[in-house]
């Protein structure tokens, strides 16, 4: 039997997302991974307490008063520690540096509520309700020197309702999240799928 791959979740709030990754392993929807090392950048993360709560490594690595890259650095350390195998951003709200996607060249996941190249950045259900679309989502894409930009691997949908708030927007995109992440890692740990261009092929 082959050797789980081994994730490492970045944070840096509640952690729904890092939660559903745990339950899918835990419940084997999820199968042939672990989860190595939960890191957040926000010692009063919430995702850091469910870590924990599950037995998980959980880091706590400030980003406060301190260049990005040096910031960057120590947990790219903290990773190669762990023997990650991939690297899952989950609701991470900082911009990594060029070097970090370097040291994980297509082994960096991202989950963004809409549907990219659609509403980059932040506030992305305000963004789609100011817009007027009548569809919106998810979208897991793998992480490069550029904003919400690097390959699509998967996209869920959700309809845009006329009496939607942000909040019931972003509650149902949520749900989609939870399901999206899960089976977007499965499919980048498979292996088997190539990347021509911008297109994720699965072979």
């Amino acid at each position: 039997m082959s050797a789980r791959k081994r994730l490492g979740v970045l944070l840096s709030g509640r952690g729904s997302n890092f939660v559903a990754i745990a339950e899918a392993i835990s419940s084997g929807t999820l199968q042939g991974a672990e989860i190595a090392v939960v890191i957040s950048n926000k010692a009063d993360a919430l995702g850091i307490t469910a870590a924990r709560e599950r037995h998980l490594s959980a880091q706590v690595i400030e980003a406060r008063e301190r260049k990005r890259s040096e910031h960057d650095k120590e947990i790219i350390a903290c990773l190669r520690e762990h023997r990650v195998d991939l690297v899952c951003l989950a609701g991470y709200m900082r911009l990594l540096s060029p070097e970090f996607v370097r040291a994980f060249p297509q082994r960096i996941l991202n989950i963004h509520p809409s549907l990219l190249p659609a509403f980059p950045g932040l506030d992305a259900q305000q963004q789609a309700l100011e817009y007027g679309v009548k569809v919106s989502g998810c979208t897991v894409h793998f992480v490069d020197e550029q904003l919400d930009h690097g390959v699509i691997v998967l996209q869920k949908t959700v309809p845009v309702l006329e009496e939607d708030t942000v909040d019931t927007l972003s509650a149902r995109i949520l749900e989609q999240e939870h399901i999206a992440y899960a089976e977007a890692i499965a499919r980048v740990l498979s292996g088997k799928y190539e990347v021509v261009g911008r297109r994720y092929l699965p072979r």
